[in-house]
């Protein structure tokens, strides 16, 4: 050898530093997804069989990891659900607020498509279940009650509100008590989620079969009617 390749020795560090074998980046993949996959295996077994319910031990073992592979990510069962929270429905009301706050077109677009996004990403998924978990348990944890107050209930009334004000300002909707209509707003909302993991799972003879799109869309509609500035009435003429 001869020049600077003969000053390269084997134990030259640019020599000895070895590129990733594909195993390795097997294994890098594996741990950067392995967060999401927990989330997805709590969410499932919360679905399953409610926050009380459900261990961490069977949310590692169908995460396919030991309890402690998931205690280094979720130091509790309380925040593993916090994080489902979070990622499902904190998210999707963040995104909601970004949207609003750019959004070009009427106050009506605005609410159809803030409801609509949320039927196709948290209505009509498994993470609609997160409301009935929360109805039915919500007494016996105070703490998650807090937390889902803080993270959830607030927000989405002020992102509704916010809604509602930007119509009332561009002279589209009529002045009304805003908490009120934006309680009006969500509720059929979230009675169609928890409907879809309650009597929707499991139908009865004899109950009634409702398109939870078609109801979504109703409700909107008698809403916008009900939210929108009215034409005065013409006056009618004197009788001679």
């Amino acid at each position: 050898m001869t020049g600077a390749a003969a000053a390269l020795t084997i134990t030259d560090p640019q020599v000895i530093k070895m590129s990733p074998t594909p195993e390795t980046h097997a294994r890098q993949r594996r741990k950067e997804a392995r967060p999401q996959e927990l989330l997805d295996a709590a969410l499932a077994l919360f679905v399953e069989k409610g926050f009380a319910g459900a261990r961490a031990e069977e949310v590692a073992q169908r995460a396919g990891v030991s309890k402690g592979t998931l205690y280094l990510y979720y130091p509790s069962k309380e925040e593993l659900f916090k994080a489902v929270v979070r990622q499902t429905l904190s998210s999707l009301i963040a995104e909601g607020e970004e949207v609003a706050a750019q959004f070009e077109g009427s106050s009506a677009d605005l609410l159809g498509e803030l409801l609509n996004t949320w039927w196709q990403r948290i209505g009509n998924t498994p993470a609609a279940a997160i409301h009935k978990i929360m109805l039915a348990e919500v007494r016996n944890f105070p703490e998650l009650a807090q937390f889902y107050t803080d993270e959830v209930v607030v927000p989405a009334d002020r992102l509704f509100c916010s809604c509602v004000q930007r119509g009332i300002d561009r002279g589209e909707f009529r002045p009304l008590p805003l908490h009120e209509v934006a309680h009006a707003l969500m509720a059929p909302v979230i009675f169609m989620a928890i409907h879809r993991h309650s009597f929707g799972a499991c139908p009865v003879d004899g109950g009634v079969d409702v398109d939870p799109a078609l109801v979504l869309s109703t409700h909107l509609d008698l809403m916008l009617r009900g939210l929108q500035v009215r034409a005065p009435a013409p006056r009618r003429k004197a009788p001679r």
